[in-house]
């Protein structure tokens, strides 16, 4: 995975790291940047497997109000998305023609349909996450890239908004925590639209569809990671599942 692990240097860690202050307070930031390197990333998975971008069909499984629409298409990509939540549709003003409201675990396409299928920081916000990803690989035709990247619950940001270590007291506490500091529920509300997923569950279900497994905000040098039981779900913030279909 020649071209993948070139993407991944520290520069680019950094750079991250740096836009998730962003996310609550100016997401155009924060979403606009992790649209631009989502392409990147997934544009070197494709060259390692044999996937081009320009022509492709590309189904965003949650993609929210369309940040990356934009960053697929300059790289010649025919971009759907697909989101279960309305108002999240609308959130930006972002206007796309090939938008779908849907069910992530019930994807409303026929089989084999898309190039790439990929969901960005999704399945710790359904209750299902493996079977949208099941739904993901039915949808792919044959040869095709399915690419699961998520939040895992015991990493630093496996809270989300709700802070850095109040989740591993537990995610009721965490909740509850910042609705009593704001006077409102955070909007990633655990137990219903955020979740405990772990890295042990990813990696249970990369093993059984053959998939190839790095942490996603790492550089290079730091993947050995997720080959340590216990330790990768501490510091995998974010996991990466790869599956050629």
């Amino acid at each position: 995975m020649r071209q993948t692990r070139i993407f991944a240097t520290f520069r680019r860690s950094w750079r991250l790291l740096r836009s998730f202050r962003f996310e609550q307070t100016r997401p155009d930031i924060f979403y606009g940047g992790l649209a631009e390197d989502t392409a990147d990333l997934v544009t070197a998975l494709g060259r390692d497997y044999g996937v081009g971008l320009d022509g492709a069909r590309v189904l965003d499984v949650g993609g929210g109000p369309g940040y990356f629409a934009a960053a697929f298409a300059r790289r010649g990509a025919r971009y759907f998305g697909l989101e279960p939540d309305a108002g999240e549709m609308s959130a930006a003003g972002i206007k796309l023609a090939n938008s779908v409201r849907g069910d992530g675990t019930r994807l409303p396409f026929a089989d084999d349909a898309f190039d790439v299928v990929y969901s960005s920081n999704v399945a710790e916000h359904i209750a299902e996450p493996w079977r949208m990803a099941d739904e993901m690989v039915r949808v792919t035709r044959p040869g095709g890239l399915v690419i699961v990247s998520y939040t895992v619950w015991l990493g630093p940001f496996g809270g989300h908004e709700t802070g850095l270590w109040q989740h591993y007291v537990g995610g009721e506490f965490a909740r509850d925590r910042y609705t009593r500091i704001h006077g409102r529920q955070p909007k990633n509300v655990f137990g219903s639209s955020l979740f405990a997923v772990s890295a042990k569950e990813g990696l249970r279900w990369a093993r059984a569809h053959n998939a190839w497994v790095f942490p996603r905000y790492h550089p290079r040098w730091a993947w050995w990671i997720t080959r340590v039981p216990g330790l990768r779900e501490f510091l995998t913030s974010n996991l990466v599942i790869v599956v050629r279909a």
